[in-house]
């Protein structure tokens, strides 16, 4: 079980920032502690979206202000990381469409003006979407839309091919027994949080995320962690805006 904890904070150290400590003896690239790692992946969406949550509730005298800063603080907390995916995926599309390489601009460390524009944009109406949830009440609807956006990962780890060793070495560690498990136990806390709407839910989010990926990896030629980033970001924005239409 000692490799489950390396994975949750392993994931943690990935996906968050909050400062993680780990011993010189842990072997942090062995196939158990990977598998370990994407089985708590939606559990970062719990956690930052419970903390956004609760900073919204902490300032909710502020009104709309008080949860337009929770719906920034949530991608603070991951440190922007998917953001800047969306930055290096629309330059690299861009690029694609102009006879360049894809992958090269990809792992450029500057970012073009059409990426800032993308990014801002998805920003923007997830922030919005976000603050929207929270100011009508619907805390649940919003945590669960967190977590599936990173259970519809994980079906992306569990079905495709990336151009990234660290992901295939994640892949390679990821088995079926751990997907199942993952998604069984995630499952549970999402019909916990909204009952039976979380199985629309559940199929929309699966769908959206295999769509957007594979129709990126398409247009680029490959799909590799930025492919998966942006992936995240603009299914949690169109589930929040399903979210927002149908229960309000």
């Amino acid at each position: 079980m000692y490799h489950y904890y390396l994975g949750f904070k392993f994931m943690l150290s990935y996906f968050t920032v909050f400062p993680v400590k780990f011993k010189t003896e842990d072997n942090l690239s062995s196939p158990a502690v990977l598998s370990a790692m994407l089985f708590w992946l939606p559990l970062s969406g719990l956690l930052l979206g419970s903390l956004s949550l609760g900073l919204y509730l902490s300032l909710e005298k502020l009104g709309w202000f008080s949860a337009l800063i929770a719906s920034v603080a949530y991608p603070m907390l991951y440190g922007f990381l998917h953001t800047e995916a969306i930055m290096d995926v629309a330059d690299a599309l861009y690029a694609k469409h102009s006879g360049k390489d894809a992958y090269a601009i990809i792992k450029e460390p500057t970012v073009g003006a059409m990426g800032v524009l993308w990014a801002t944009a998805i920003f923007l109406l997830k922030s919005g979407g976000i603050a929207f949830l929270l100011l009508h009440q619907h805390y649940t609807l919003l945590l669960a839309v967190l977590m599936l956006s990173r259970m519809g990962l994980l079906f992306l780890f569990f079905t495709q091919t990336f151009r990234s060793s660290f992901l295939m070495a994640l892949k390679k560690g990821f088995g079926s027994k751990a997907f199942a498990g993952s998604l069984f136990l995630f499952s549970l806390t999402g019909f916990a949080l909204t009952g039976l709407s979380f199985l629309l839910l559940s199929l929309v989010a699966l769908l959206l995320s295999y769509s957007i990926a594979t129709s990126l990896a398409k247009q680029l030629g490959f799909m590799n962690g930025d492919v998966l980033g942006t992936t995240l970001e603009v299914t949690e924005m169109l589930l929040l805006i399903l979210g927002a239409s149908l229960w309000l």
